[in-house]
């Protein structure tokens, strides 16, 4: 299985699901990330955080959507609100499309004790959220039943 994980900047959040999806889902699952106005550059504290936890950063990169015309995703997970308003482009059509929805920690406003709390708790949802689609029957999967099982997962763990 394939997914691709979008956020607008593509310097946070779509890089810890990235990240996260490949570490927690080994070779079950490929995980990859961008954006649709990609900063060109990953978040420092998503670096920082990831390697708290023994989460391999290597390669993560910054990079736009426009790069991924031959990766053919099964799923395309779109993290923040103004990404999933976005039309995605025509080569990602045969993919299910869902709204994986997370607040973003870089741009909390708190504190460093604040901010580590909100970068820990988007790191803990993403995580359970890929262990739960590994702990469904994938074999099983259509277009339609991969789509409901990726709503449902948004709708339970957050």
């Amino acid at each position: 299985m394939k997914l691709l994980f979008i956020c607008t900047h593509n310097r946070c959040r779509s890089i810890l699901a990235e990240a996260i999806t490949n570490h927690v889902a080994g070779d079950q699952i490929t995980a990859a990330s961008a954006g649709s106005s990609p900063q060109g550059e990953v978040h420092p504290l998503s670096l920082k955080y990831l390697a708290e936890r023994g989460i391999s950063t290597v390669g993560l990169r910054s990079q736009s959507w426009g790069e991924f015309e031959n990766f053919h995703p099964d799923a395309v997970l779109t993290l923040c609100d103004s990404a999933a308003k976005e039309t995605c482009p025509v080569w990602f059509g045969e993919s299910v499309q869902v709204h994986w929805g997370l607040a973003d920690p870089s741009k909390s406003g708190f504190d460093e004790v604040g901010q580590d709390a909100l970068f820990n708790k988007t790191i803990e949802i993403l995580e359970r959220r890929v262990r739960a689609l590994l702990e469904s029957d994938r074999s099983s999967f259509d277009r339609q039943s991969l789509e409901l099982r990726l709503r449902q997962i948004a709708a339970q763990i957050h």
